[in-house]
């Protein structure tokens, strides 16, 4: 892998390595809300959007970027 490259120069705004509690701890949450309306609508019961109970912007990852130039230097290594 010594010559393995990015394919595409997209960087993710961040100062964490990976969102990976941040999706965990909202999945978690996702769940218990909707076993809570599954149990009170009964057979009404019809699943939410999941976007209704989630914000992105309030994971440790804050967006990505397009770096343009960022080809031909070595940020670019894996």
């Amino acid at each position: 892998m010594s010559r393995s490259r990015k394919k595409t120069p997209i960087f993710g705004h961040t100062t964490c390595t990976s969102e990976a509690t941040d999706k965990a701890t909202w999945h978690r949450r996702y769940r218990a809300i909707e076993r809570v309306r599954r149990r009170a609508e009964g057979e009404d019961y019809t699943a939410h959007s999941h976007r209704e109970n989630s914000n992105a912007a309030t994971f440790a990852k804050d967006g990505k970027h397009y770096w343009a130039t960022a080809i031909s230097t070595p940020h670019m290594r894996k």
